[in-house]
């Protein structure tokens, strides 16, 4: 009887694990921009909902990497990283966080306003690191769900 409690047990266990998962295994797949390579062959309508999803899907990488820099500074306060550990993990998950954000806001103002005409360079590391720290503190201040 025990047996099966904890077989029953280590099933449902590894179904959450897997369920939960997914979205973050399917994020971290290499050779995917998040937008896919046909939408210029697609008709509007279809590109229009390949991107939401890819906004969609964007926007959960960006909350689970704030997750991960909450937990990371959490650990760090607690007493569970040293100083070194967390400065090299923190430095990683802000620049994977930036990656995302970079990615989500062409997708976000839509095929004709990605040309970037309006701009002549990218934004430089303080203001990209200000808009981690920005986006982090505005989602902080959101009402749990």
């Amino acid at each position: 009887m025990a047996f099966l409690i904890a077989l029953s047990t280590l099933v449902v266990v590894a179904a959450v694990v897997l369920v939960v998962g997914a979205p973050l295994r399917r994020a971290r797949q290499p050779g995917q921009d998040g937008l896919g390579a046909s939408l210029t062959t697609e008709s509007p309508d279809r590109a229009a909902a390949a991107s939401a999803g890819a906004v969609q899907s964007l926007e959960a990488a960006r909350e689970a990497k704030y997750r991960e820099i909450r937990d990371a500074e959490m650990d760090f306060r607690t007493g569970k990283l040293s100083q070194e550990d967390y400065d090299a993990i923190d430095t990683d998950l802000r620049a994977e966080a930036l990656e995302i954000l970079d990615r989500l806001e062409p997708a976000e103002e839509g095929p004709g306003e990605a040309d970037g005409s309006d701009r002549a360079s990218g934004p430089g590391p303080l203001e990209q690191q200000e808009r981690v720290q920005e986006e982090q503190h505005a989602e902080e201040d959101r009402p749990a769900v």
